[in-house]
């Protein structure tokens, strides 16, 4: 209120003016007066004047009576209430817009009290976990590189019911409460709270409620793993599957919270398409929400399922999602090699504009990394006749009858009909053969194609397998599809010059890749985080996006909002305020530090 003083005299002043001539230059006057000692001439008895007079009294003398009559008064009077009230005002909003999203969190004490009403609302002692060392590894991650903290505390739900406990007690005392399910996210979405956060483990909430094949939906618990769904849906004869697929082991509630997509996604779309129909979350109040019916489309108000999708686990916990279903169709992959990357990605834009691109299921790039890079890593004592391609990875791990040529490579999943297939795969041999393709195989069996493309899916585990003791650090980024062989050129030359060995992987149908950066982490951690640094700047500065599927968590919220620009995430962290006031779903996760912002 200090601040306004100024501001507020200023417009008194003239209001003043306004309203009665002679009291205009009785403030002056006033002053003055009191400058040199003396009291001005009249002065108003602050117990007979109104609130308004109260407040500024000490500062702002009133006007003679014997010069303002009780109308002209009344209206001065009104006047400074009104300014008062409206800079008041103004100073709150834009100080809550302005300021970090922040507030006072459980002390010690207050967190061994909501500890022991925890225990006492979910007495079965699998339920609720305080062992130290399952508090630290729900609490970080081995994959994630980011500031983590143990949870306080770690609490199992069987339902939604549950979870509105769990919330309704993390309110009362004001504990951060941190959703965990798959724990695949590699941003650190689910690390701790360093002032003591409850950890809802949602893993056990993994049931399907119920499938609907005539309306190709399904209702199912957000724990539930993708792979799980599918498989239950191969294993009952119903011909549908979720197309969204990303790293295995992921569930629905992480899926939502990071706005997933996957190796479909070129043909299928993300998280953020009509995949989710409805959302049953419970808000930080603890009021449960259904954000919508189960009707295919519907135009009634606004889109509430997306402003959960990407929010990560910021705006409110979801425990139940309506997936939509698609059909089933019959699939084959086929591989083809290249040069260098941009022939290869030259080849993917000519393929997805031809007739036969609606067939495409998949596209994904496997990295050769550069034969100069490669002899540089061989002549070292570290990595002495080591390979870190993908396809050598994958040739080294034993995941494969045969080895590959390390080479740039394409994997295709096509989808149709018998003769779909041929026809697809028939068009895209002589595309690539125009692009400078050295090999290409379509594999003819069943068995043959789930074992291309699981040799992709397995990328990471491959890469990791084939280099024992070493730590490998994943990043995402998108760019739009032309622009994709630049990023991967230049992110290629960045890590050559960084002595960092790497892989790279790529949905190269919708300009995602992934870097597999492999380090020790006693010697190179900071090299590889400025490489990381420097990549997603790369992306940015070429009409991308931080990240293509992973989030942002900790380790991607710097850059939002060069991104996204300040006006963006004003709106982003007025939205997380209004639904989020105490701030204790997933705090400092998403939405960018003050001093960041200030910074660009």
């Amino acid at each position: 209120m200090a601040r306004l003083g100024p501001q507020i005299i200023a417009s008194l002043r003239s209001t003043a003016r306004f309203s009665h001539p002679q009291a205009a230059f009785r403030l002056p006057r006033a002053r003055a007066a009191r400058s040199k000692g003396t009291a001005p001439a009249t002065v108003a008895s602050s117990t007979k004047s109104i609130h308004a007079d109260r407040v500024f009294s000490t500062s702002t003398p009133s006007v003679s009576k014997s010069t303002v009559t009780p109308r002209s008064r009344l209206a001065l009077q009104t006047a400074i209430c009104t300014i008062f009230l409206v800079g008041l005002t103004e100073y709150l909003l834009s100080s809550r817009a302005a300021g970090n999203i922040s507030t006072t969190y459980a002390s010690p004490a207050q967190l061994k009290i909501a500890i022991d009403e925890l225990r006492a609302t979910f007495p079965d002692p699998k339920a609720v976990v305080t062992n130290q060392d399952e508090l630290q590894t729900y609490g970080s991650s081995e994959h994630s590189y980011h500031p983590a903290s143990p949870h306080a505390i770690i609490v199992r739900p069987k339902n939604t019911e549950d979870v509105v406990h769990i919330v309704n007690i993390a309110r009362k005392y004001r504990i951060p409460l941190i959703p965990y399910s798959g724990a695949t996210s590699l941003e650190g979405h689910f690390s701790g709270y360093p002032s003591g956060s409850v950890c809802i483990d949602m893993s056990g909430m993994d049931k399907i409620l119920a499938i609907n094949g005539d309306d190709s939906d399904l209702i199912c618990q957000a724990g539930a793993r993708w792979e799980d769904i599918n498989q239950t849906l191969k294993d009952n004869g119903i011909p549908l599957f979720f197309p969204l697929d990303p790293g295995p082991g992921a569930t629905i509630g992480g899926m939502v919270g990071t706005g997933c997509s996957g190796t479909n996604a070129v043909r299928y779309g993300t998280a953020r398409a009509e995949w989710f129909l409805n959302l049953t979350v419970v808000l930080p109040n603890g009021k449960v929400i259904k954000t919508r019916r189960r009707a295919r489309k519907s135009a009634a108000g606004f889109d509430t399922t997306k402003l959960f999708i990407g929010a990560e686990g910021t705006l409110g916990i979801v425990t139940e999602a309506t997936l939509r279903l698609t059909p089933l169709l019959p699939t084959k992959v086929a591989m083809a090699q290249f040069p260098d990357i941009q022939q290869a990605v030259s080849a993917v834009q000519a393929i997805l504009n031809s007739p036969q691109g609606p067939h495409i299921q998949c596209i994904e790039l496997l990295d050769d990394h550069s034969k100069s890079s490669r002899l540089f890593l061989k002549t070292t004592k570290l990595f002495s006749n080591m390979d870190v391609t993908v396809m050598a990875a994958i040739n080294n791990a034993g995941l494969v009858d045969k080895a590959y040529p390390v080479e740039d490579t394409l994997f295709f999943k096509i989808q149709g009909d018998a003769v779909a297939i041929e026809n697809t795969a028939k068009v895209i041999k002589q595309i690539v053969k125009k692009h400078g393709s050295m090999q290409f195989k379509f594999a003819s069996t069943d068995q043959e194609a789930d074992e291309l493309w699981q040799n992709r899916k397995y990328a990471l585990m491959s890469s990791l397998a084939s280099h024992p003791g070493m730590r490998c650090w994943t990043t995402d980024v998108c760019v739009p599809v032309s622009r994709l062989p630049e990023l991967v050129y230049e992110t290629k030359k960045d890590l050559q010059r960084s002595n960092l060995a790497s892989t790279i992987v790529g949905h190269v149908g919708d300009g995602n890749f992934h870097a597999l950066i492999l380090f020790d982490r006693d010697r190179e951690l900071e090299a590889v985080r400025g490489a990381v640094h420097r990549l997603v700047h790369r992306a940015i500065a070429l009409d991308g996006t931080c990240t293509g599927e992973h989030g942002v968590g900790l380790g991607k919220k710097e850059y939002l909002q060069e991104e996204l620009g300040v006006n963006t995430i004003e709106l982003m962290k007025n939205i997380k305020k209004a639904v989020d006031p105490l701030n204790i779903m997933n705090p400092g996760k998403l939405y960018p530090d003050e001093d960041s912002i200030r910074e660009h």
